[in-house]
């Protein structure tokens, strides 16, 4: 086969893309993207090999949580940007070698597959050599691969969330302590199933760690989320379409525009960011373009300006649609051949003016829709009404909770989750986080006693605020058991931070949770069944079951 990954919801009959990847990467980049994911390994065991006996450049943490990020679903298809990151790890190996050297420092077997890593691999096609050996089939026994790969797939949906923390000036050294040994360890051939299955569990108590860090990055900086009804037709001005996650990039994208005579729009999962008071004050700031990011080979071409790319969730566009590519930008960890990517100075400015400019000469947005959603429910605004929803709950007219939180993607069963909340009953709420809400958030499911019958709390990192909420209303109803609320858990994945959101759930003790539309393809029957049996995780077709039985 010419590359193996199974890593999101959408890889080839549900099995493993072996040919190209459904996510539009080739065969070159995903076995770039395995070398990459290698090196970061290696670096991070030598850095444990280390254990703090030397001062180490922040930097080298940095670069292997920005190594992880990259190699998310849809993050980087740029071969020449991810064989950049490969180089600075190996300078990072080169140069923990010299140390371990110096300080004497006997490497253990566990780590001898690291000692030749890549110090061969001088072209690209010895480089995509040597990356056919480190990919996951490196593994032959199944239960444990699948468990491996859960845990690597778990920590990339970290690293999303540390970075963006991090481009906010938080940042937390027991969590990249914790990446690091993981990886160094991940790959040791002693591990038995039991002790994997434990790493997976710790994964998930650090992916609590992340998504609180973010949390606080975001609210520290830009405020609370409140209640917000966001607009979704155009202005007369040219404009510049945002996608993705990180807010910081919107703040400065904001701050350089103003006054400038262009118009700011949120694409996808940018959306929560019109919900922040800070956001408000930028009159430039006009509301969210489009739905969700599958749909931006057809959005970008109407949009007509600029779009920047602050994380991923890019899709490489084919054929003419390939023509809105001069008007694509990425920053962070996306990236994709034909864009022009925005780094920072060394001051960790970044200068967006090439963007606005272009945007001047652009006509305005062509409009694709009117009206206005709501947004802005995230864990503190929910939590201002908690009187009134508890009050809601015992008077019968909120029978229920359903959490639909997570990811959209392009296969067409994921109409399933539009004709699921159309079929819930007029006396339940959805709450919601990331783009999962697009099958649905533009609805007209009305309000219970002006509780509006959607709550979204943002991004899918504020999967964060639902358990938050969740864990309240346990405190306010009394009960000794979060699982005894009616609440019920129907999440939709897609990629790698949704695999960290349902870990995370499962380390704050969250059980029968329900995904769909299709079960992981990495996990196998014997894994699948631990997590049955301690966990009650289940499908769709049974939390559909719970509609039948209201």
């Amino acid at each position: 086969m010419s590359m193996f990954c199974y890593q999101c919801q959408e890889t080839a009959m549900n099995k493993g893309c072996t040919i190209r990847g459904v996510c539009g990467k080739t065969p070159e980049t995903a076995k770039l993207q395995d070398l990459l994911i290698h090196t970061a390994k290696t670096v991070s065991a030598y850095i444990n090999l280390l254990d703090g006996k030397t001062i180490l450049d922040n930097e080298m943490h940095c670069w292997i949580i920005n190594a992880l990020f990259i190699t998310i679903t849809n993050a980087n298809f740029d071969d020449s940007a991810i064989i950049d990151e490969i180089e600075t790890g190996e300078m990072y190996r080169e140069a923990l070698e010299i140390k371990i050297s110096e300080l004497s420092i006997n490497i253990p077997e566990k780590y001898s597959k690291f000692i030749d890593c890549t110090c061969e691999m001088q072209t690209e096609e010895t480089l995509l050599e040597y990356a056919g050996k480190v990919g996951v089939l490196r593994t032959p026994n199944e239960d444990i691969r699948s468990l491996k790969e859960t845990i690597l797939y778990g920590l990339k949906g970290l690293a999303a969330y540390v970075e963006h923390a991090k481009n906010l000036g938080k940042e937390n050294f027991e969590i990249y302590s914790f990446v690091e040994k993981t990886l160094a360890n991940i790959d040791d051939d002693s591990l038995t199933l039991n002790e994997l299955v434990t790493m997976v569990l710790d994964v998930g108590k650090y992916g609590v760690l992340a998504m609180e860090l973010l949390d606080s990055a975001n609210t520290s900086a830009y405020g609370n989320p409140e209640i917000t009804k966001v607009n979704l037709g155009v202005r007369s001005n040219p404009g510049i379409l945002i996608s993705g996650h990180d807010l910081k990039d919107l703040e400065t994208l904001l701050e350089q525009t103003k006054n400038s005579g262009v118009d700011v729009y949120t694409h996808s999962e940018m959306l929560p960011g019109n919900s922040y008071p800070f956001f408000k004050k930028y009159e430039n700031l006009v509301g969210n373009y489009g739905g969700s990011w599958w749909h931006q080979t057809k959005e970008f071409i109407s949009f007509n300006g600029p779009i920047l790319f602050t994380s991923n969730c890019l899709v490489p566009p084919r054929g003419t649609i390939a023509g809105y590519l001069n008007r694509v930008y990425t920053t962070n960890s996306a990236g994709m051949s034909g864009c022009k990517h925005i780094s920072p100075d060394d001051s960790g400015n970044k200068d967006f003016s090439e963007i606005i400019n272009q945007a001047k000469t652009c006509n305005p947005p062509i409009e694709i829709e009117k009206g206005e959603i709501y947004g802005g429910f995230a864990h503190n605004q929910v939590l201002n009404l908690v009187d009134n929803i508890v009050e809601a709950v015992k008077s019968g007219a909120i029978k229920k909770f359903y959490v639909m939180a997570g990811c959209d993607a392009r296969m067409q069963d994921r109409k399933y989750y539009t004709d699921f909340a159309l079929a819930l009953p007029k006396d339940t709420v959805i709450l919601t986080a990331g783009c999962a809400k697009y099958r649905y958030n533009k609805l007209n499911l009305g309000d219970i006693d002006g509780i509006p019958r959607v709550l979204d709390a943002g991004q899918c990192n504020d999967s964060y605020s639902l358990a938050v909420i969740a864990l309240k209303l346990k405190e306010a109803f009394g009960l000794d058991d979060v699982n005894n609320l009616p609440i019920v858990f129907n999440i939709a994945w897609y990629e790698q931070k949704a695999v960290l959101v349902l870990l995370s759930l499962l380390h704050l003790g969250f059980k029968n949770i329900h995904i769909g539309p299709t079960l992981p393809a990495f996990l196998t029957p014997n894994v699948l069944k631990v997590l049955i049996d301690n966990f009650q995780l289940g499908t769709i077709s049974t939390v559909d079951k719970d509609i039948e039985n209201f």
